[in-house]
């Protein structure tokens, strides 16, 4: 089967193992490989912004990326069905000016049979921050896989 493993159904191994994918996946910050685990139609609602198809995911991220500079992101599963991931995450980057935040938020994730993100609803919220109070730099270690992170 042509797609993106792991496929559905999901297990908590399965469903842990594509969310890992996806952090490390956004974290090379790379619009054009982020795009290949989505549908050629897949519908985003990212905060207020409402997305749809490749395109415009390569469109989005690229804008996203240079605005949010040295962007570091963590994801956790919190959730899973057969065919749907619930997921937790935080991310760090700066702006221009060098203002840290720290971005809390939840997506929800549904998936088509070969692996494939067909929709993908996040609700962020941003938290600015010193630069002292960073934890998340840089892609996850080895080590720190499957950890959870705190909080705040």
């Amino acid at each position: 089967m042509a797609g993106r493993p792991p496929f559905p159904p999901f297990d908590a191994g399965t469903a842990a193992q594509k969310v890992q994918a996806a952090e490390d996946a956004w974290n090379t910050r790379d619009p054009e490989r982020v795009s290949l685990a989505y549908t050629e139609d897949s519908v985003w609602r990212n905060r207020d912004r409402h997305v749809q198809g490749r395109a415009d995911i390569v469109a989005f991220l690229t804008e996203k990326w240079e605005h949010e500079l040295d962007y570091a992101l963590r994801k956790e599963l919190w959730s899973f069905t057969t065919d749907r991931i619930a997921v937790r995450f935080q991310y760090e980057c700066h702006d221009a000016a060098g203002q840290w935040y720290r971005s809390y938020g939840n997506e929800l994730w549904e998936f088509t049979e070969d692996g494939l993100m067909r929709r993908r609803e996040a609700s962020i919220n941003d938290r600015p921050i010193s630069e002292s109070e960073r934890r998340i730099f840089g892609p996850r270690p080895e080590d720190e896989r499957g950890v959870p992170f705190p909080v705040w």
